[in-house]
């Protein structure tokens, strides 16, 4: 597994050694612990011109995925699952409604983003599509917290 991480922002420190015992903990979950992947956390601006640039969206948003398994050529290399890129900046305002901690929100938007690679889908879908990948969101949110919980062994 390799997971490649770049920060591009600069309103909160990314730990990343966190960051890949967090992703590490999706893919075992997720049982697909085999896969690379690449996380770039970034602010609104950054993330609105990607949005604006590859989405034709002109607008910020919490997290892009972008999918290497899609397409002509992702029967290719399917180890390399594709990016994800993160604003912290909007992460950060999402954490504050949601009444998380930050790096919550960013375990949240990790799931999603790789969930959106592995094919999940919840956009331009039917509600049944939806609800799969949220209910698949909130269960594996919610055993990476109940590990973080867990006492030591």
């Amino acid at each position: 597994m390799k997971i490649q991480i770049e920060n591009r922002q600069t309103l909160h420190k990314i730990e990343r050694r966190k960051i890949r015992s967090a992703v590490s903990k999706i893919f075992k979950i997720l049982e697909c612990t085999d896969r690379h992947i690449s996380i770039l956390f970034t602010d609104d601006e950054q993330i609105r011109e990607i949005n604006r640039c590859y989405l034709g969206r002109d607008k910020a948003t919490n997290v892009i995925s972008f999918s290497m398994r899609e397409g002509e050529y992702g029967h290719i290399n399917p180890q390399i699952l594709g990016d994800v890129v993160i604003s912290v900046e909007t992460a950060r305002r999402d954490a504050i409604r949601a009444k998380l901690m930050l790096e919550e929100e960013i375990d949240f938007l990790l799931i999603h983003g790789i969930l959106h690679l592995l094919g999940y889908n919840h956009e331009n879908t039917s509600r049944k599509e939806a609800k799969i990948m949220y209910d698949k969101e909130r269960d594996v949110f919610r055993q990476m917290n109940s590990r973080k919980n867990m006492p030591a062994q």
